[in-house]
């Protein structure tokens, strides 16, 4: 095979393998600008390889968390680049598992690069010191959110860091059937309003579940009595229907409200937003789903990166903790009543936002194709 034309060896790995339908639209963001710039065999190295493979089309899927590190190093040896991202996997408690084969890869001579990530919280010391290790040693570092950028500049990683954006921005829908949602008891008689609620975590600290339960089903409830709505529920992790189910025994008007429960694509539930009027979320890749579809949203910010991709989009809202049920309705009340304005706004920013998606995967091909130019000399 001709050396300009052979398919260029990447590995990708970030929180991959089905738990989560956001981390899978980063994925296929990737995976779809790549195929689409330069020939490559792809490697994933993921948490479930079977649903990776089930997911995506890629040449090869390795059990990330089932390899000794010899394994690993044999993996990530035959690359001509490992990519560590997207998604926000920077933080105390799993930032040194993420960056066993970042550390690999310096040790092997092979390139590495960071892909859109979010970062934090990261207070352990033994955490900063292993994100300044690893990342002062990679040939490309881009992130999702400013909060990202300033906290690692803060942790001692002196590269330079690029400001781009989540390449689930860059994803297309796939038909989800109103005969599917219906099936899962939602009705398309009044308009609907999706709500998104997460876990807390150790990337989530600082949520209480009893009390958000309570803020999301006094939120739920104003908007089915004050706009004869009905609301659903989308579950984007698989711990999200246990949390959405407990919003609901909190609310008032709990026939009314439904869970999406059955398995669904990232693509197919971005399908299915589009039938929303209105929605609230904690999840990031939800609102991002919603701008996608210009549904307009009220956004409760538990992490810096949602907070990041609402500023991006020119909107406020206080992080979940310091507002209470009172103002969160206020809240939805004029956000309600100004939609369209809000409708025209994302639609006015968001093509800017894609273009920023983008430019992770322009500096990965230059990379790459500069890397094999220099080797062809």
């Amino acid at each position: 095979m001709d050396r300009a034309t052979e398919p260029f060896r990447i590995g990708i790995s970030g929180s991959y393998g089905g738990m989560n339908l956001g981390d899978e639209a980063i994925l296929d963001g990737i995976l779809t600008q790549l195929r689409a710039s330069i020939p490559a065999e792809i490697t994933v190295f993921s948490l479930d390889p079977q649903d990776t493979a089930r997911r995506h089309q890629v040449e090869r899927v390795v059990p990330v968390r089932r390899l000794t590190r010899k394994e690993a190093a044999a993996e990530v040896g035959r690359l001509d680049l490992f990519l560590l991202g997207g998604g926000g996997i920077l933080y105390d408690r799993d930032a040194a598992t993420y960056l066993r084969e970042v550390f690999i890869a310096k040790e092997l001579g092979v390139p590495v690069a960071l892909y859109a990530v979010s970062a934090g919280p990261l207070l352990d010391p033994d955490a900063r010191q292993a994100v300044r290790a690893a990342l002062n040693g990679a040939a490309i570092i881009t992130v999702r959110d400013k909060e990202a950028r300033r906290l690692l500049e803060d942790v001692g990683v002196d590269r330079e860091i690029h400001l781009t954006a989540d390449p689930a921005l860059l994803i297309h829908e796939e038909p989800l059937s109103i005969e599917a949602i219906k099936a899962e008891g939602v009705e398309f008689e009044r308009h609907l309003v999706g709500f998104s609620v997460r876990e807390p975590g150790p990337a989530a600290p600082d949520i209480d579940p009893e009390e958000y339960y309570s803020l999301l089903a006094n939120a739920a409830d104003f908007v089915i009595e004050r706009l004869d709505t009905d609301v659903v529920f989308v579950s984007m992790e698989r711990t999200d229907v246990q949390h959405s189910h407990a919003v609901v025994s909190h609310m008032k008007n709990a026939e009314r409200a439904e869970v999406l429960r059955r398995t669904y694509s990232p693509q197919q539930i971005l399908h299915f937003v589009g039938h929303l009027e209105f929605a609230v979320g904690m999840r990031l890749h939800f609102l991002i789903f919603s701008a996608l579809r210009e549904t307009p949203f009220v956004a409760l910010p538990y992490a810096s990166k949602v907070k990041g991709f609402i500023e991006d989009l020119e909107m406020e809202t206080p992080p979940l903790g310091t507002i209470s049920a009172g103002q969160l309705i206020a809240r939805l009340d004029r956000s309600w009543d100004t939609r369209h304005e809000t409708r025209a706004k994302i639609r006015r920013l968001l093509p800017a936002l894609q273009d920023r998606a983008r430019e992770t995967n322009r500096m990965i091909v230059d990379l790459l194709l500069s890397r094999r130019g220099q080797k062809a000399a």
